[in-house]
Formats: structure tokens, sequence, C-alpha cells
């Protein structure tokens, strides 16, 4: 079972969700979403805890408020970092994450460190720990349909939008030969006008006479 959860400290609200126990991590280390980012305490037992991103947020820019919804709810769901005061929180997309086979259920580690942040948390707020329970759904997941799913979605929006793209293109280039041809017929025109014969002085002194 994954527990799903809404951080209302952003707008639009974002879900964010987690394991249940260490074996439903390791499902999620394996099917989160490659724009997923991952939450942990550091050094610590605690929670997998994921935030699907919106469209339009990046993973090294995620708003303080969600980082602290969700820091706070991985501190909530760690035995022991839930009775400790000032604790670090890492955080990392997804696809950064690194899973042999001699790890233990649950244990992770990363392909590069450079792409984990961190974010201190000096004390449990039960304000937002409470705010963030309320919106709790425990939901069974098809974690591979779900992933075919998506592909899927991911496919038709590259579709549709290299389609468009060769829409643009195609107009564009239109637009572009219409304004070479115009440039093109006034160098003509131009030309034109330069190649009339010129009067000899006699011809303008008939013309007088």
């Amino acid at each position: 079972m994954v527990l799903f959860f809404t951080s209302t400290a952003h707008d639009p609200p974002v879900t964010i969700y987690m394991g249940k126990d260490k074996f439903e991590n390791e499902d999620l280390i394996k099917y989160a979403w490659p724009q997923d980012v991952w939450f942990h305490v550091d050094k610590l037992s605690s929670a997998h805890v994921y935030i699907r991103m919106p469209e339009g947020m990046s993973w090294d820019s995620i708003p303080e408020p969600v980082l602290i919804d969700c820091a706070q709810l991985v501190k909530a769901n760690s035995i022991e970092g839930n009775k400790k005061d000032n604790l670090t929180i890492i955080w990392t997309p997804a696809d950064n994450l690194k899973k042999t086979g001699d790890m233990a259920v649950g244990q992770v580690s990363f392909h590069n460190d450079k792409r984990v942040k961190r974010i201190h948390i000096a004390k449990r707020e039960n304000v937002i720990v409470n705010r963030l329970n309320k919106t709790k759904v425990e939901r069974q997941v098809d974690h591979e349909q779900e992933r075919v799913d998506r592909i899927k979605q991911e496919n038709v929006t590259k579709r549709t939008a290299a389609a468009q793209k060769k829409k643009d293109d195609a107009e564009l280039a239109k637009a572009r030969e219409a304004e070479k041809a115009a440039r093109s017929y006034d160098n003509v025109q131009i030309d034109e006008d330069d190649e009339q014969p010129q009067q000899s002085v006699q011809e303008m002194m008939d013309d007088f006479m």
C-alpha cells in the first residue's frame, strides 16, 4: 500500500507519497517516476518520501514551504528521528537513486552525490504534520501498469509536441520564402527602372522643338 498526502503549501497543491513499509519502499525505488524527488532522514532509518513534481517545478528549486512539508513528514515517520531535534533531511531526484543486489531491503545509495541536497529541521512542527495527515489516503498501486500508462502518455505528449514543431517550422519556412520572394520582386522592379533608355541631348532638343 502507498500513502498519499497533499501539500497545500504550494499553488497548485503538490502530491507527496511514501511506502507503508520497507517492502513497499523497494517498489517505490524501482518504480518512482524519474521526475519525482526522494526525501529521507540523513544517517537514520525513516520513511522514503517522494514529491510528484508538478509541471514547471525543478528538483533543485523546490519552494521552501514544500520542502518543509516533506521534511516534517519524513521526520514524523522515522522512529528514531521523530524523537530527536536538529535533524538533517536529504533529498535527490528519484533517478539518482542507486540500488545494488547486495543492499538490504529499503537501502539505497546515489549515482551522483553532487545531486543530493540537505535541509535542517530544528524540531517537529505538529501543525504541519497534522495538516498533512488530514489529507492522507491509502491506496493499492499497480506500479507496473502505472509505469506503462505514464510512458504511453509521455509518448503522446512527445508526438504532439513534435507534430506542432513540424507545423511551426513549415509555417516559418513558408513565411521566409514569401519574404525572400517579395525582396527579389522589389529588386527586379528597381533593375527594370535602371534599364530604361536615357534620352540623348539631341532627342530632348527635338522634343522641345
